[in-house]
């Protein structure tokens, strides 16, 4: 008997909430697509922040190892920067980066003031800022709205550099 009074109880209790309109049907749809939209977007934002970060790795690293191989193959100092720095320009455009924010520095040893001589060793440095996606750079926010991503490469000149 106390069983069917429970029945009974919940019978009402449905009865009464089709009545007033408390029911929870279709409010899954709405809760999965709320919840869903509040995980993905900063997913997706996530993926593609580091999309960009890694490609700007790479094209840094390759920026760098192609400039030394030019320079170190170049007749001269002036001829071999030229030559590194279009290396460069052409690396970063192959990424979609845009050169004119890029520092690029090229260093010698053990003679820092003559890069080519037998043996010697070219290091080039590039560095670049990579800008944050989807983030104007009007924002005047005070933390960085850009990552700095630096490679490095070093090339030995020929032993018989000069013999040409």
């Amino acid at each position: 008997m106390r069983l069917l009074s429970l029945f009974d109880s919940r019978a009402r209790s449905a009865e009464d909430c089709a009545v007033d309109g408390c029911s929870d049907r279709g409010s899954a749809s709405l809760e999965f697509i709320t919840a869903g939209l509040l995980m993905l977007v900063p997913l997706v934002y996530l993926t593609l922040t580091l999309g960009t970060i890694q490609s700007a790795a790479l094209a840094t690293e390759g920026a760098a190892r192609q400039g030394a191989r030019v320079f170190v193959q170049a007749e001269s100092t002036t001829a071999g920067t030229a030559a590194a720095r279009r290396a460069l320009d052409l690396a970063l455009a192959d990424h979609g980066i845009d050169p004119s924010g890029v520092s690029l520095s090229i260093s010698c040893s053990p003679n820092p003031g003559q890069c080519h001589t037998r043996r010697g060793w070219v290091t080039v440095d590039v560095a670049v800022r990579v800008p944050l996606p989807l983030v104007p750079p009007v924002f005047d926010l005070r933390v960085p709205l850009a990552v700095p991503v630096e490679a490095s490469a070093t090339q030995q000149v020929s032993r018989f550099w000069g013999a040409r």
